[in-house]
């Protein structure tokens, strides 16, 4: 659980009570949380997705690349009768799995996501391009 407020009192009263009802533990400020970077400055909270998206990059082997800007083509439509077929789709589901992760705070992404991760049963080559070319 993550708390916090201005109301110092108040919350000292939470974990107070939380701690008889449950067992916590008090981690104080904290600088990573579930893959997001967390800085903390008078004004308030910087939440950072960068070292996620270098360590998504290195798990696609794609540090070494450099960046573009890539389309998608609107209303475009993929059959799967004609498209060669991953032969280990490993890498293919963790990075659409990371990308779906990614998209909860990064709207600018979420429809293209969508588009590469539409059949999770079926991945194919160009599925797996489109996945990198996101990244």
């Amino acid at each position: 659980m993550i708390i916090t407020s201005d109301d110092i009192d108040g919350i000292s009263v939470l974990k107070t009570e939380s701690t008889r009802q449950f067992e916590m533990k008090d981690l104080s400020y904290f600088r990573y949380f579930l893959g997001i970077e967390v800085a903390y400055s008078p004004r308030g909270y910087l939440l950072s997705w960068s070292k996620y998206v270098v360590d998504i990059l290195k798990r696609a082997r794609l540090t070494d690349n450099k960046t573009i800007d890539t389309f998608i083509e609107v209303n475009t439509r993929y059959s799967f009768s004609d498209v060669l077929p991953l032969i280990d789709p490993t890498l293919y589901r963790t990075i659409i799995g990371s990308l779906l992760y990614l998209t909860i705070t990064c709207l600018d992404i979420a429809h293209v996501v969508h588009v590469v991760s539409l059949s999770e049963s079926f991945t194919s080559i160009y599925l797996f391009l489109g996945a990198t070319c996101i990244l």
